[in-house]
């Protein structure tokens, strides 16, 4: 079901419809600045076991935490003062940042509890902010691939009313604000090793 929100105020009563189907293990589809995504809530093995089924990938492989703020990353994630010095202009923003993972997490993701490692992302759009205020938790996600939606051709652009016929019925909600643009990637830097490592050129400058 598509559920059409205005970008930069979307409606509270819809949020809250897609956080109580999160909260049920169910998932929600949203674009972020750099692609539409899945989104679970990161506590409910149910919710987890559906996104990893959608992207017919292995349990250990990471996915990205979404966060509205360090505050709430800071509970998933150890993020040292001299980091959060590093990162505090860059968010939010088009990046991934890789720390080690709290216990809170590893307990939940296998990918996380092998490696103690977590991609946290800080997206600047205002759609996803809500979603994570109202739903009060950060949101697991994925990328929504040309693949999952059965479509070969490469130079075709994903819009929510394609992602409704292919894979709608596994969704509980599709939220499209119809305005919306990509960035691209994200640029990845780790934090692993105490000094940032930038394991990708993307679209924010580090």
């Amino acid at each position: 079901m598509i559920e059409y929100v205005i970008a930069q105020n979307p409606d509270t009563r819809i949020l809250q419809k897609a956080s109580n189907a999160l909260k049920e293990g169910q998932l929600v589809c949203l674009p972020t600045d750099t692609n539409w995504v899945l989104v679970c809530d990161p506590f409910h093995k149910i919710g987890v076991e559906k996104l990893y089924q959608m992207r017919k990938a292995d349990a250990e492989k990471h996915f990205s935490l979404l966060c509205d703020a360090v505050s709430r990353a800071s509970h998933l994630a150890r993020i040292s003062t001299e980091v959060f010095r590093l990162i505090k202009n860059k968010i939010p923003g088009h990046y991934t940042f890789i720390f080690e993972a709290e216990k809170t997490i590893t307990k939940h993701l296998k990918a996380s509890k092998k490696d103690h490692e977590i991609g946290i992302r800080f997206p600047p759009n205002r759609l996803v902010q809500e979603l994570i205020r109202v739903h009060d938790n950060a949101l697991l996600s994925s990328n929504v691939t040309l693949e999952m939606l059965g479509i070969s051709d490469d130079s075709i652009e994903i819009y929510g009313y394609l992602i409704e016929e292919s894979i709608g019925h596994q969704l509980a909600m599709i939220l499209d604000p119809s305005d919306y643009e990509f960035a691209g990637p994200s640029t990845i830097v780790s934090f692993i090793n105490g000094e940032p490592e930038v394991l990708r050129e993307g679209a924010g400058e580090f």
